[in-house]
Protein backbone atom coordinates (compact mmCIF):
# COMPACT_ATOMS: atom_id res chain seq x y z
CA UNK A 1 0.00 0.00 0.00
CA UNK A 2 1.27 3.66 -0.60
CA UNK A 3 2.87 5.97 2.00
CA UNK A 4 0.09 8.60 1.03
CA UNK A 5 -3.75 7.59 0.46
CA UNK A 6 -6.54 9.08 -0.83
CA UNK A 7 -10.25 8.84 0.42
CA UNK A 8 -13.49 9.84 -0.78
CA UNK A 9 -16.49 10.15 1.34
CA UNK A 10 -19.69 9.78 -0.71
CA UNK A 11 -23.35 10.74 -0.05
CA UNK A 12 -26.68 11.12 -2.11
CA UNK A 13 -26.47 15.44 -1.86
CA UNK A 14 -23.12 15.81 -0.42
CA UNK A 15 -24.38 18.41 1.56
CA UNK A 16 -23.89 17.19 5.70
CA UNK A 17 -21.97 13.91 6.25
CA UNK A 18 -19.94 13.12 3.42
CA UNK A 19 -18.42 16.90 3.68
CA UNK A 20 -18.09 16.53 7.59
CA UNK A 21 -16.40 13.32 6.59
CA UNK A 22 -14.00 15.59 4.17
CA UNK A 23 -13.32 17.98 6.91
CA UNK A 24 -12.62 15.35 9.73
CA UNK A 25 -9.78 13.22 8.02
CA UNK A 26 -8.45 16.13 6.59
CA UNK A 27 -8.02 18.15 10.30
CA UNK A 28 -6.65 14.74 11.48
CA UNK A 29 -3.71 13.63 9.04
CA UNK A 30 -3.45 15.90 6.12
CA UNK A 31 0.51 14.47 5.84
CA UNK A 32 -0.44 10.76 5.26
CA UNK A 33 -4.30 11.33 3.76
CA UNK A 34 -6.01 13.63 1.89
CA UNK A 35 -9.98 13.51 1.85
CA UNK A 36 -12.45 14.68 -0.95
CA UNK A 37 -16.24 14.20 -0.66
CA UNK A 38 -18.92 13.88 -3.55
CA UNK A 39 -22.07 12.83 -4.26
CA UNK A 40 -24.53 11.18 -6.73
CA UNK A 41 -27.11 14.09 -6.92
CA UNK A 42 -25.66 16.94 -5.29
CA UNK A 43 -27.61 19.88 -3.59
CA UNK A 44 -24.79 22.17 -4.84
CA UNK A 45 -24.56 23.78 -1.45
CA UNK A 46 -23.36 22.20 2.26
CA UNK A 47 -25.66 22.69 5.10
CA UNK A 48 -24.96 25.53 7.42
CA UNK A 49 -25.46 23.56 10.58
CA UNK A 50 -22.57 20.94 9.07
CA UNK A 51 -20.25 24.22 9.20
CA UNK A 52 -21.18 25.04 12.41
CA UNK A 53 -20.68 22.01 14.16
CA UNK A 54 -17.31 21.66 12.52
CA UNK A 55 -16.83 24.98 13.34
CA UNK A 56 -17.82 24.56 16.61
CA UNK A 57 -15.38 21.85 17.08
CA UNK A 58 -12.77 23.87 15.29
CA UNK A 59 -12.49 21.91 12.04
CA UNK A 60 -11.75 24.31 9.25
CA UNK A 61 -14.36 24.29 6.67
CA UNK A 62 -12.64 26.76 4.27
CA UNK A 63 -12.89 25.10 0.68
CA UNK A 64 -15.84 22.87 1.41
CA UNK A 65 -18.13 22.52 -1.69
CA UNK A 66 -20.71 20.19 -2.73
CA UNK A 67 -19.78 18.11 -5.60
CA UNK A 68 -20.67 15.42 -8.22
CA UNK A 69 -18.36 12.42 -7.63
CA UNK A 70 -18.33 12.26 -11.76
CA UNK A 71 -15.38 15.22 -10.78
CA UNK A 72 -13.72 12.15 -9.54
CA UNK A 73 -13.93 9.57 -12.41
CA UNK A 74 -12.48 12.12 -14.73
CA UNK A 75 -9.41 11.79 -16.82
CA UNK A 76 -6.59 13.24 -13.82
CA UNK A 77 -8.82 13.26 -10.69
CA UNK A 78 -6.85 11.75 -8.07
CA UNK A 79 -7.03 8.12 -7.82
CA UNK A 80 -8.13 6.86 -5.01
CA UNK A 81 -7.44 4.47 -2.53
CA UNK A 82 -10.78 4.29 -0.35
CA UNK A 83 -14.10 4.97 -1.42
CA UNK A 84 -16.78 5.04 1.59
CA UNK A 85 -20.56 5.89 1.44
CA UNK A 86 -21.62 7.41 4.40
CA UNK A 87 -25.72 7.16 3.42
CA UNK A 88 -28.33 4.78 3.02
CA UNK A 89 -28.66 6.00 -0.50
CA UNK A 90 -25.50 6.12 -1.69
CA UNK A 91 -24.75 2.57 -0.92
CA UNK A 92 -27.53 0.97 -2.94
CA UNK A 93 -26.46 3.60 -6.03
CA UNK A 94 -24.40 2.66 -8.86
CA UNK A 95 -21.09 3.88 -8.35
CA UNK A 96 -18.79 4.90 -11.31
CA UNK A 97 -15.99 2.30 -11.72
CA UNK A 98 -12.79 4.00 -9.70
CA UNK A 99 -9.76 3.95 -11.63
CA UNK A 100 -7.20 1.94 -9.44
CA UNK A 101 -9.97 -0.03 -8.05
CA UNK A 102 -9.89 1.41 -4.51
CA UNK A 103 -11.24 -0.28 -1.44
CA UNK A 104 -14.86 0.61 -0.49
CA UNK A 105 -17.21 0.19 2.38
CA UNK A 106 -20.55 1.46 3.66
CA UNK A 107 -20.75 3.26 6.89
CA UNK A 108 -23.97 4.29 7.30
CA UNK A 109 -24.77 7.63 9.05
CA UNK A 110 -28.14 9.04 10.15
CA UNK A 111 -28.87 11.59 8.00
CA UNK A 112 -29.04 14.74 10.27
CA UNK A 113 -30.73 17.06 7.20
CA UNK A 114 -34.10 14.58 7.55
CA UNK A 115 -34.34 15.63 11.25
CA UNK A 116 -37.43 17.57 11.56
CA UNK A 117 -37.86 19.25 14.90
CA UNK A 118 -36.80 22.09 17.42
CA UNK A 119 -33.33 23.94 16.31
CA UNK A 120 -31.69 22.36 19.48
CA UNK A 121 -33.24 18.79 17.81
CA UNK A 122 -31.68 19.26 14.58
CA UNK A 123 -28.27 20.68 16.28
CA UNK A 124 -28.12 17.25 18.18
CA UNK A 125 -28.30 15.33 14.91
CA UNK A 126 -25.63 17.21 13.27
CA UNK A 127 -23.39 17.28 16.37
CA UNK A 128 -24.42 12.88 16.53
CA UNK A 129 -23.53 12.31 12.80
CA UNK A 130 -20.11 14.50 13.13
CA UNK A 131 -19.38 12.71 16.80
CA UNK A 132 -20.21 9.24 14.87
CA UNK A 133 -18.06 10.39 11.75
CA UNK A 134 -15.27 10.74 13.68
CA UNK A 135 -15.06 7.65 15.17
CA UNK A 136 -15.26 5.80 12.18
CA UNK A 137 -13.15 7.65 10.97
CA UNK A 138 -10.38 7.65 14.27
CA UNK A 139 -10.93 4.01 13.75
CA UNK A 140 -9.74 3.99 10.46
CA UNK A 141 -6.77 6.20 11.04
CA UNK A 142 -5.55 3.39 13.38
CA UNK A 143 -5.55 0.71 11.23
CA UNK A 144 -2.20 -0.46 9.73
CA UNK A 145 -2.80 0.47 6.18
CA UNK A 146 0.99 0.11 4.92
CA UNK A 147 1.52 -3.34 6.51
CA UNK A 148 -2.19 -5.12 6.33
CA UNK A 149 -2.87 -7.09 3.16
CA UNK A 150 -5.91 -5.91 1.04
CA UNK A 151 -8.47 -8.37 2.63
CA UNK A 152 -8.12 -8.51 6.19
CA UNK A 153 -8.46 -4.51 5.68
CA UNK A 154 -11.32 -4.85 3.77
CA UNK A 155 -12.73 -6.98 6.44
CA UNK A 156 -11.69 -4.07 9.10
CA UNK A 157 -13.21 -1.57 7.26
CA UNK A 158 -16.42 -3.14 7.28
CA UNK A 159 -15.91 -3.85 10.94
CA UNK A 160 -15.82 0.17 11.59
CA UNK A 161 -19.16 0.55 10.56
CA UNK A 162 -20.47 -1.70 13.40
CA UNK A 163 -18.39 0.50 15.69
Amino acid sequence: MPAHYNVLFLCTGNSARSIMAEAILNAKERPAFTAYSAGSHPTGTVRPEALRELQRTGIPTTNLRSKSWEEFSKPGAPQMDFVFTVCDNAAIEVCPVWPGHPMTAHWGIPDPAAVKGTQEEVQKAFRDALFLLDRRISLFLCLPHATIDKLSLKKELDGIAHQ
